[in-house]
């Protein structure tokens, strides 16, 4: 191809007014804010605009000839999709360059209200494959910011197939979990990632241990900032970037200062400029470099651009960390709330109501022990965590036979995170499971809902990583294909109640098990403790976790994929809030991680339970010793998740 001015955006973040000029004038082809309300940096009061500044912002950029894009890129609440609604109807009439959503709702409502503003997912919409491309073209998306995970080869390849201008991040600060995938700060503090208030849990200290003996691993290791990534920088490697096909070059930050903004634009500015004129000749600026080290924050890393990091990326020492948002504390314990009885809602439930009991398991046996114990839906399939294997064709036909004799039915659940790899994997899964003929599948993204509608007639469910917070999102999940979605893990008791009496789609509710904080394409135990799983196979099926300064323990559990799954350290128990659910489609347990013996017990509880429910909801009284019971027999302490608060913010 050949390069012109037009080829690259450089793309500025911008936090107030004095940043905005600043960044316009060292040479940005656009800049991204937020308004005061949905958008992903929501902790401080002097950051963002109002809607006045908006349009004064708008007006200013045009002209100076750049173009500017608002960002609406956090979770809606059901509650919030009528300011959001209003908010459109404002943004249409100051016609911003684009807007970045990260919420399903959002292309509800750019549908419903005509908006003709052209769209770009936010990162935190995890788009990570090109069937999930594909779809979300068809509402209107025409430029995407790509998953961190993903790896310029990768992004070329996918870019090419859809057609789709691509974003990717080139400098500034990185998460380490995959976007929209971190539950940690929402869970614990009831400050959401996805709504634009994470307090970085990522950014704690911790100790490696062998979750079995207590342990410690890591006495003389790196350090104890194991989940500290790196901030990104692409200076060294911009013709990688440009060849690649990355139309747009982001730039993190908008919490930045003017100083700190100016300097990053003006670099990168000199440096693009001098590679579309000369790429043949172009050489890296190494006092530009210097000058842009020297005044680093963080230390530096490519991240995944060129491969996948190792230990080099992460910040152990803690040292250039320039601010810790939170410190641990301990997760909130199941009896941290009192039972109580919603008799509004009690009383919008009909004399019909029978939800089902639902059970994630990872192998054969805990399916018979869930079945035998009143399970009427049993999940297998998607990750394997060692040293559990993955479930082969052959075990669920076995599983079908199972269920059908307990009259329960069985769905084949898929991956999280669903890269090129696991694509083509689930393109020969569906097409098998046409012919063995299970009861449904489960899906993890919009990629993975798109293929199983394409290869396959089962009835199709979303999960929990759909981060499904609003009715408008359930309509769209509907619309797709949808029979039943999962509510968001960070949905609060008052979210959850609304999300049941407005959402089209029957609902599902995650009321037991370990919960995960993170999902994360790396390896920590290998970081921190510098062994190659390659060369060092029996290393790969320990039970590692994390211990943090208020003494509690994060297992990690490493699927067949290499990926890191960081569990919170106490299981999520909603047994004494049971009644407050009432209206739920289904109920379930998340049991993967536990003993066949104990996914029986809790079946046969939760069974009991919800029995006694829905017989007589009016007069269903909940006995506490029923949880005291579970939790002697539970390899963790149990714990209420984001459900104690009002909000989730």
């Amino acid at each position: 191809m050949l390069l012109t001015r037009k080829s690259v955006e450089l793309l500025a973040p911008v936090g107030t007014w004095e940043v905005l000029e600043v960044a316009i004038a060292a040479g940005a082809d656009a800049v991204y804010l937020g308004g005061k309300r949905f958008n992903m940096r929501m902790h401080r009061t002097d950051t963002n605009f109002d809607d006045k500044m908006l349009k004064q912002a708008i007006e200013y950029a045009h002209k100076h000839n750049v173009k500017l894009y608002i960002t609406i890129n956090n979770l809606l609440s059901d509650r919030e999709i009528e300011p959001m609604r209003d908010y459109l109807k404002y943004l249409e009439t100051i016609q911003p360059d684009a807007l970045l959503v990260q919420d399903l709702a959002v292309l509800e409502l750019v549908k419903e209200l005509h908006i003709t503003i052209p769209l770009h997912t936010s990162v935190m919409m995890n788009t990570h494959n090109e069937h999930a491309i594909h779809k979300l073209k068809e509402y209107g998306i025409t430029r995407i910011v790509v998953g961190r995970e993903m790896t310029l080869p990768q992004l070329s390849l996918f870019r090419e197939r859809t057609g789709i201008e691509v974003e990717y991040f080139m400098h500034g600060d990185m998460c380490i979990s995959q976007s929209g995938q971190c539950y940690h700060s929402g869970i614990l503090f009831g400050q959401s990632g996805n709504r634009g208030r994470c307090l970085k849990p990522c950014r704690w200290a911790f100790k490696l241990i062998n979750e079995d003996t207590k342990e410690v691993l890591d006495e003389n290791g790196p350090g104890p900032y194991k989940l500290a990534l790196k901030d990104m920088c692409m200076y060294r490697n911009i013709p990688e970037l440009i060849q690649a096909g990355v139309h747009s070059f982001k730039i993190e930050g908008r919490m930045r200062t003017a100083a700190f903004v100016e300097r990053i634009v003006k670099t990168y500015r000199k440096a693009i400029d001098s590679y579309i004129a000369d790429p043949a000749g172009y050489v890296t600026n190494e006092t530009d470099w210097q000058d842009l080290y020297e005044n680093r924050s963080r230390d530096f890393s490519t991240c995944f651009a060129l491969g996948k990091p190792d230990a080099s990326a992460i910040g152990f020492t803690g040292e250039r960390e320039p601010r810790f948002f939170s410190q641990a504390v301990k997760e909130a314990s199941v009896d941290s709330m009192v039972p109580m009885k919603d008799t509004q809602q009690a009383t919008l439930i009909a004399d019909t109501y029978k939800p089902m009991l639902s059970v994630r398991v990872a192998d054969i046996t805990s399916l018979k022990s869930a079945c035998e114990n009143g399970a009427n839906v049993v999940y297998v399939g998607g990750e394997a965590f060692k040293p559990h294997k993955a479930w082969t064709l052959a075990d669920i036909k076995e599983a079908i036979s199972i269920t059908k004799k307990y009259n329960a039915k069985l769905i084949v659940t898929t991956p999280r995170a669903t890269m090129e790899r696991e694509c083509s994997e689930l393109e020969q899964l569906f097409t098998a499971l046409n012919e063995i003929k299970p009861d449904g599948v489960m899906v993890s993204n919009m990629g993975s809902l798109n293929l199983a509608k394409k290869f396959t007639s089962l009835p199709i469910q979303t999960d929990f990583s759909f981060n499904t917070f609003n009715h408008l999102a359930a309509k769209l999940l509907k619309d797709n294909g949808s029979v039943m979605a999962t509510t968001s893990l960070e949905a609060t008791y008052a979210q959850i109640k609304e999300l049941l009496t407005t959402s089209q789609l029957p609902i599902e509710i995650i009321i037991h098990g370990p919960i995960e904080a993170m999902l994360l394409d790396h390896n920590l135990p290998a970081m921190s403790l510098g062994y190659n799983p390659l060369e060092n196979p029996d290393m790969c099926d320990k039970h590692f976790a994390l211990l943090d300064t208020a003494n509690e323990i994060h297992p990690i559990r490493i699927d067949q994929y290499g990926r890191n799954h960081i569990l919170f350290a106490k299981d999520l128990c909603l047994l004494p809030y049971l009644v407050n659910l009432a209206g739920a489609a289904s109920y379930r347990i998340e049991a993967q991680h536990y003993t066949p013996e104990l996914v029986g017990v809790l079946t046969k509880t939760y069974r009991g339970e919800l029995d006694k429910l829905t017989n007589d909801l009016q007069n269903y009284q909940y006995d506490k010793t029923i949880a005291e019971k579970i939790a002697k027999v539970s390899p963790r302490e149990l714990g209420v998740g984001a459900f104690r608060y009002r909000i989730s913010r």
